[in-house]
């Protein structure tokens, strides 16, 4: 059985997967507002990916016949300086999840609860890949790389599909 302590924080993390998706939607909206679709692409489907993580875990609560609260999500900001603020706050968002997966999973060893701190380990280990690539991508906008140029760096959806098949 979860704790309630962790059955709350599992809540919590809801609404923080479903936050990064609306902000990864909103990346997505502020490239293709500046007809670079290659950018708005990737972002769209990082917000897809997001939204399955927040599904995810919902799914493991219902497994575990744990009390579900679905969260109400902020709206999220359009109106990034330029590309590079855009990919920044990506990076930052990741970081800031990574520390809320660590969080959780010490809070289940604190509770014992190994059925969770497995569930969580997915999500620790998709955290590093997570990160990675906003961080390349970070750096390929800094590098002063005509963005429309740039599209055919990001990874597609092809990869994420074989990422998706190897998880």
């Amino acid at each position: 059985m979860i704790s309630d302590a962790l059955t709350k924080a599992l809540n919590g993390q809801i609404a923080s997967e479903f936050t990064a998706s609306n902000h990864y939607l909103a990346i997505a909206a502020y490239f293709a507002l500046g007809s670079l679709d290659g950018w708005a692409d990737f972002f769209h489907r990082q917000s897809e990916e997001e939204r399955g993580h927040g599904l995810k875990i919902l799914q493991f609560l219902i497994d575990n016949d744990a009390e579900i609260h679905l969260p109400a999500v902020a709206e999220a900001r359009t109106d990034f300086a330029d590309a590079l603020e855009a990919v920044c706050s990506a990076l930052t968002s990741e970081r800031k999840v990574s520390g809320q997966f660590d969080a959780l999973a010490a809070l289940a060893t604190e509770n014992r609860d190994y059925r969770s701190l497995q569930f969580l380990q997915w999500f620790i280990s998709e955290q590093v890949e997570e990160e990675a690539t906003m961080g390349k991508l970070v750096d390929l906008v800094k590098s002063g790389v005509n963005l429309f140029e740039a599209q055919q760096h990001l990874p597609s959806a092809e990869d994420a599909e074989v990422d998706a098949e190897n998880e």
